[in-house]
């Protein structure tokens, strides 16, 4: 049975949030990173940009594998293998400090992704079963640095942001946060103390904060439109590498407007 979908403008367009130039970039990335296998063996019976279209509609549209099935020709269980396959050569480049540190500003915050593994999630504060993953992304650019694996929701996220491991990339950047971060050494807003109102120095500096830091939940807004970070079936290791995957795919979008 022939597939609807196919690596063609119009698909990709619709169903991935890319256009196909960067659609193009992704695919020369994904196939350096050996898309497509050591060589031997039975070949797929897709090639490997449908492949890599597959994975990024899976991505942005949250349908099942017997959904996915029929739209690209192929079984549920292709559709799983090629997931399988392909999510850890979406992930996101590691992030390395910038040699221009001093002159970057960070933004860091932490997101609850429902997920169905109780493995991976825990009761949270959204009301749902969901995961707590820090992402630090660029203030100028709103690009997507870094993303931490995935820890229960019901994770303060200053503690979250010390077990994930993503300070050691921000030596010398300022990186800001929220009022959430206390004793972590990043930037946060003066808090009040017990009956001394905040200083107008401090509010103005705080209003500042405010609307900086706000670039991070646009950036969170603009992941989400990939319907796999809100209601995310995957278990195991399928949360942190949709994340990774998103990251990629929203930092190809941006640098393509």
């Amino acid at each position: 049975m022939g597939g609807v979908l196919r690596a063609e403008a119009l698909w990709v367009e619709t169903f991935t949030g890319l256009r196909m130039r960067q659609f193009d970039r992704l695919l020369k990335v994904v196939r350096e990173r050996g898309g497509n296998g050591p060589g031997g063996g039975r070949p797929w019976c897709l090639p490997l940009a449908d492949r890599v279209l597959l994975v990024a509609v899976y991505y942005w549209t949250n349908l099942t594998m017997r959904q996915l099935a029929p739209l690209f020709g192929c079984s549920p269980a292709t559709v799983c293998r090629v997931i399988q396959r392909l999510r850890p050569l979406l992930a996101i480049e590691p992030a390395t400090r910038p040699a221009d540190a001093v002159e970057r500003l960070w933004i860091v915050d932490g997101t609850l992704i429902p997920v169905r593994d109780r493995k991976v999630g825990a009761s949270s504060r959204n009301y749902r079963f969901s995961a707590n993953v820090q992402v630090i992304i660029d203030a100028d650019t709103k690009l997507v640095i870094a993303a931490a694996r995935p820890v229960p929701g019901n994770t303060a996220d200053a503690k979250a942001w010390r077990d994930s491991g993503l300070a050691d990339i921000c030596h010398g950047v300022t990186v800001l946060g929220d009022g959430a971060y206390t004793n972590t050494g990043l930037v946060i807003p003066h808090r009040k103390r017990p009956g001394r109102p905040l200083l107008p120095g401090q509010e103005t500096d705080n209003a500042a904060h405010r609307k900086v830091r706000a670039r991070v939940e646009h950036a969170f807004a603009r992941m989400k439109h990939y319907k796999i970070l809100r209601d995310c079936r995957q278990r195991g290791n399928g949360l942190h590498y949709a994340v990774q995957a998103v990251a990629t795919l929203h930092n190809y979008a941006l640098e393509g407007r």
